[in-house]
């Protein structure tokens, strides 16, 4: 697949047009100058063809944390196939812009130069001023007010090879009564996406950067001793046996009461994330303990419902013996129970190889279907160790069960009196499966549920 990249130096709006391409608001925009620091990459159509798109960091080198930027943004450049160089319309041409243009010319690539905040007729009249830098094509367009952006997209459908656009059909959500439905049929159960998709969480300056370089076994994400240098969420693929996995590397996250600015738009990429997300790396400092960020930061993954892997980074410097890490986190997560702990340093890249398999291994956990016959057994000898208490006098029973959805496990239990089946039976419920299915690293939902409820409220509906 071709890749498309923009660069430019900052705030001449590669990320504004990024995401008008992307048709969202996917890169975070800013006037602050280093907004974006890692690459933006996304997968996406131009007319009847497909691309990768990337955006860059500004190329500018006033210090050396902006030049590993611009040495990324730049070596972006040299591996892609369009270039298109944005500058600024509203001021003159920039001699630094002009060399840069020159530079990437030479390497025999498709390069545009594209010149934004062309807002009107007026401001065409100083486009001629851009000639200077010997390109062909230029696009003068205004990103903001949507200008000259067709004819830019015209030019890279052209340019782009004819492999034609791969649609997905949409998959639907399996409620518990079609599920029944295709059991009753004797339809088997559609295998779900190949793609697994890893965020990487945890508070700033934890070594998420660091981990997803170790991972895939390059510097693909900016690493600085600067907190807050990953401000968006940064995608990566790789392929590990016949799996994809994308670990998306998002923002480190502070306290509330510091997150300003950028930052609330870095917490709102992240929690996107997490919304597309099937598990999350929750890396916690080893060298420093648990802290009670790092659990706020959990409560994330609890709240989407993702599996999770528990990862002390930086074990090359840790002071505390594995009993006493693995007692304290066991201690501060105790809704993460179930999650499995791995412990290695992705400086040194010790240990860093052992998260695939974990990953894979989580992932069926996560998306497994467990047998009816089997889940019932469990349930009912469950019931029959311990019963449940009985409500307002009144004998509460389950009388099957059923999962009808994966991704987490989401098991429907179907009752005789649901409000009678309280949190803690629930709790004794999911310790019993756990007991006896593999379930380690994904949360496990039980609904209770009325026989016929679905039907009765459709009755109700429509009297």
């Amino acid at each position: 697949m071709e890749k498309i990249v923009i660069v430019g130096k900052p705030n001449v709006g590669k990320s504004s047009l990024f995401n008008r391409i992307v048709k969202e608001r996917d890169a975070i925009i800013s006037d602050v100058a280093g907004t974006t620091r890692d690459l933006k990459r996304r997968i996406v159509s131009i007319g009847e063809k497909e691309a990768e798109l990337i955006d860059t960091g500004g190329l500018e080198e006033r210090d050396e944390f902006f030049a590993k930027i611009r040495e990324r943004s730049l070596q972006a450049a040299r591996e892609g196939d369009i270039i298109l160089y944005m500058v600024d319309g509203k001021g003159l041409p920039d001699e630094e812009d002009r060399r840069e243009f020159w530079k990437l010319q030479k390497l025999g690539k498709r390069v545009a130069l594209v010149i934004n905040k062309i807002d009107s007729e007026r401001d065409e009249e100083r486009v001629w001023e851009f000639y200077g830098f010997g390109a062909d094509p230029i696009f003068p367009i205004s990103v903001s007010h949507n200008r000259g952006v067709r004819k830019l997209l015209e030019w890279i459908e052209e340019q782009l090879e004819d492999r034609g656009v791969v649609t997905l059909e949409e998959s639907q959500e399996l409620d518990l009564e079609s599920f029944l439905e295709r059991v009753e049929e004797g339809e088997e159960r559609e295998e779900g996406p190949q793609e697994i998709r890893v965020a990487i969480l945890g508070r700033v300056n934890v070594g998420k950067s660091s981990l997803l370089n170790a991972l895939l076994k390059e510097e693909r994400s900016l690493v600085s001793e600067r907190a807050g240098t990953t401000m968006d969420t940064v995608d990566e693929s790789t392929l590990y046996g016949d799996r994809v996995i994308t670990f998306v590397d998002t923002a480190g996250i502070r306290r509330r009461g510091k997150i300003v600015g950028l930052e609330r738009y870095a917490l709102e990429r992240t929690e996107r994330a997490l919304e597309r997300a099937d598990i999350a790396l929750l890396v916690l400092d080893s060298s420093q303990g648990v802290t009670e960020q790092d659990e706020r930061i959990g409560g994330l993954i609890e709240k989407y419902k993702l599996g999770v892997i528990i990862v002390l980074n930086k074990w090359d410097i840790a002071e505390k013996s594995y009993e006493e890490a693995v007692r304290e986190v066991r201690d501060r997560f105790k809704y993460l129970s179930f999650a499995p702990i791995i412990t290695l340093s992705a400086k040194t890249r010790k240990r860093v190889d052992r998260l695939y398999d974990l990953i894979l291994k989580v992932h069926r956990n996560y998306t497994q279907w467990i047998p009816t016959s089997q889940l019932n057994r469990v349930i009912q000898e469950a019931q029959w160790r311990h019963p449940i208490p009985a409500y307002h006098g009144k004998p509460v029973k389950i009388l099957y069960g059923v999962q009808y959805e994966s991704g987490p496990p989401r098991i429907a239990l179907i009752m005789n009196r649901p409000e009678g089946l309280h949190f803690s039976y629930k709790r004794y419920l999911t310790n019993q499966l756990r007991e006896n299915f593999d379930l380690e690293g994904t949360p496990v939902l039980l609904t209770p549920r009325r026989r016929g409820e679905r039907e009765e409220e459709e009755r109700d509906e429509s009297s």
